[in-house]
């Protein structure tokens, strides 16, 4: 192994130095785009305080942008034998530009660096995600709306309970994604602030304008305290991972109810048999694997804010090695919600829905609430004609109306979808930065 970067003098061990590497050059190639970001503003900034000349600069930014471009062409590669990205893009650059390269690390250290490098890669993936979101909240709405006079049955504890529609199940989901994007929204605000500066956690005895990099990344502001800068390493992942669970519990309980609509004690919905897959040996089943590996992930990414509390909550504060483990719990969970994201839109977008569900006698007891309601508008006490429609049902006598006068805001027969729709622009507003 070739003498690291950083070494002074001396050079780990291979087993130390394969065991303390990990899955970093998986998940480094993820930051390359944003490890540039910050260096071209490191570099600006380091030229308005004096440590780069101007010339200095233009051939930094040149050679910065080169590898930039082989990054977004796919050319890209970390060496087997250099420890991160940072150290790679620092080795490119002294390779080709000698001691000018040497310059680019003046007054900051991996640990603000990293740093920044994840927050530029989630506040990036906060804005695809957000989209995603909206996706499948369109999809939602669209068929709300086209299937908003289709009868399905309501259930608590799993008994059959009251009349719900198609309209109103699916408009469910669609408004639940609202909070999803208000806490998605709440991580991107948490997420977007600058630590580049804090550099070890301590600041710098050099004379950094960090206020000039807040504006060149885009930041809303600065993580001033240099200490709580890097005190924002864990919890700014934690943040992103509570959004992402957020989104994972809506989307397994779509899938949970999907599953259990397809089934054939159910035939609420189907999908294209293109959609589904078979048995090895039963030639009549329709399997809802897409839905079951949609709860699966999802289930799995609601525990990631506990992984990661788990892994940071004990630790003091200042830099530790723990938080390079960080990336490996995250950023697969990044892949997978949008993976989820985009399947539930597009098995949604193939729904068949079954418009005579309610025909089956069993679901006439739908309609007792609507029967004690309708004796109540006629003047009787409510408890009275509870017990009246009751004793009804167990003498077997109950006949029922299935006739439904549901308009308050939020039901059945006034589904405000336009207002739902005006609450979610407003929520990705606080991502994107204008209504959609």
């Amino acid at each position: 192994m070739s003498t690291p970067l950083w070494s002074k003098g001396s050079s780990a061990h291979q087993k130390v130095a394969a065991f303390t590497c990990g899955g970093d050059h998986t998940f480094d190639f993820l930051l390359a785009k944003y490890d540039i970001m910050g260096s071209l503003a490191h570099i600006k900034m380091l030229t308005s305080i004096g440590l780069l000349t101007p010339n200095e600069l233009e051939i930094l930014t040149q050679a910065l942008t080169a590898i930039q471009q082989e990054v977004a062409a796919g050319n890209f590669t970390i060496e087997p034998e250099v420890e991160d990205i940072h150290s790679q893009i620092e080795i490119l650059l002294t390779r080709k530009l000698g001691e000018v390269g040497k310059k680019i690390h003046s007054g900051r250290s991996r640990n603000d660096q990293v740093l920044t490098d994840i927050k530029l890669f989630l506040r990036e993936m906060c804005v695809y995600i957000s989209h995603d979101v909206h996706d499948l909240f369109d999809c939602l709405q669209n068929l709300s709306e086209q299937h908003k006079e289709v009868l399905l049955p309501g259930y608590t504890h799993g008994q059959i309970a009251m009349p719900s529609s198609f309209g109103l199940w699916l408009g469910a989901y669609a408004e639940t994604l609202v909070d999803d994007m208000h806490l998605l929204g709440a991580a991107y605000k948490v997420i977007n602030q600058n630590p580049l500066g804090s550099a070890a956690g301590y600041g710098s005895s050099f004379p950094l304008d960090r206020q000039m990099t807040t504006e060149l990344l885009g930041f809303d502001t600065l993580h001033y305290n240099v200490i709580a800068a890097q005190m924002s390493r864990g919890k700014t992942e934690q943040a992103m991972a509570s959004a992402l669970a957020s989104i994972a519990a809506t989307l397994c309980k779509l899938a949970a109810d999907c599953c259990g609509y397809m089934c054939a004690n159910f035939g609420f919905i189907t999908f294209p048999e293109s959609l589904c897959t078979g048995s090895s040996i039963m030639p009549h089943k329709k399997n809802p694997d897409v839905w079951e590996l949609i709860r699966g992930q999802c289930n799995r990414i609601q525990s990631i804010p506990n992984e990661i509390a788990l892994l940071c909550n004990n630790l003091p504060h200042g830099y530790h090695r723990d938080f390079q483990l960080l990336k490996e719990i995250l950023f697969p969970a990044i892949i997978h919600i949008q993976d989820c994201l985009h399947m539930a839109t597009f098995m949604l977008q193939h729904l068949q829905v079954n418009p005579t569900i309610l025909d089956d006698p069993k679901y006439d007891y739908l309609f007792t609430v609507e029967e004690v309601n309708r004796r109540v508008l006629e003047g009787a006490p409510f408890r009275e004609a509870y017990q009246q429609v009751g004793e009804e049902v167990n003498r077997g006598t109950f006949k029922a109306e299935k006739s439904l006068c549901h308009t308050h805001a939020g039901s059945i027969g006034n589904l405000c979808t336009q207002e739902i729709r005006t609450k979610m622009e407003e929520a990705m507003a606080q991502i994107v930065g204008k209504q959609l």
